[in-house]
């Protein structure tokens, strides 16, 4: 389905080695007036694919972390209307329509919250803490911005009226464990460096206990053992992040215990 004229905003999307995803991400966006790809330097061929499309420009950018890389996409954007979406995400021809006509009728709204279904090896994941999960995507570029306070699990500052869109974003977050393993680590050593920074001092509970207790909540109070083996290796790992959190927390305050000796 070919949405006409094009609409103006400015689809950003941060790459790191996303080939697998960017032929058919790309193919959607045709409705969009400009596409920019922020990469963080991709050894794969999301640079090509992404080159190959007249209406995408492909910009490398140093990654220090999520809210510096998505501050910077959106000063590169020439439009009021910024639309966020990762790699990995797909908008459904429903969701699509409904962008479209609300950028068209230009209410006094300065950004929409958007709920996602969790896929899974392209199976819905339906509870494991996913079920109520909402994000901003779609926004005024002059009316929000990333705060430096965040660096993952970006936190959207919005000056005005906020809405929720009816239609639900498509997320394929778990293709295969050792990807999604890897993305929670990483995950985890962001929040650790988030935290040393703000002064947060773990505790005893904290280091041996708060792993266990988010595999717990997410598995137990949010349902995710209705999900069966995909609830429990999706608990796991989210939890896993919570693990590497620490010990990387652990770490940054050694290191700067040994630099006071």
């Amino acid at each position: 389905m070919e949405f006409k004229p094009q609409t103006n905003i400015s689809v950003l999307i941060i790459t790191l080695n996303e080939e697998v995803h960017m032929q058919e991400l790309l193919s959607d966006l045709d409705f969009a007036e400009e596409v920019i790809v922020v990469d963080s330097y991709s050894t794969d061929r999301t640079k090509e694919i992404s080159e190959s499309f007249e209406n995408v420009r492909f910009i490398e950018n140093k990654f220090e972390n999520y809210t510096s890389q998505r501050n910077f996409a959106i000063s590169q954007a020439k439009n009021d209307w910024i639309l966020f979406i990762d790699a990995d995400e797909r908008l459904t021809p429903e969701l699509k329509r409904e962008i479209i006509d609300t950028v068209h009728r230009n209410e006094d709204i300065s950004a929409y919250l958007f709920y996602r279904k969790f896929f899974f090896r392209k199976k819905q994941l339906h509870f494991s803490g996913w079920q109520t999960d909402r994000i901003f995507r779609l926004f005024r570029k002059d009316k929000a911005h990333y705060t430096a306070k965040r660096l993952v699990h970006e936190k959207l500052d919005v000056d005005g009226r906020i809405a929720v869109f009816q239609n639900k974003l498509i997320h394929y977050s778990y293709a295969d464990y050792e990807s999604y393993k890897r993305k929670m680590i990483a995950y985890g050593k962001l929040k650790a460096m988030e935290k040393f920074r703000s002064g947060f001092k773990p505790t005893v509970f904290h280091y041996f206990g708060h792993s266990a207790y988010n595999f717990l909540y997410q598995y137990l109070v949010r349902l995710g053992i209705l999900d069966g083996k995909k609830g429990i290796i999706i608990c796991y790992l989210n939890a896993l992040s919570v693990t590497y959190r620490y010990k990387e927390l652990r770490r940054l305050y050694q290191g700067v215990s040994k630099k006071s000796v």
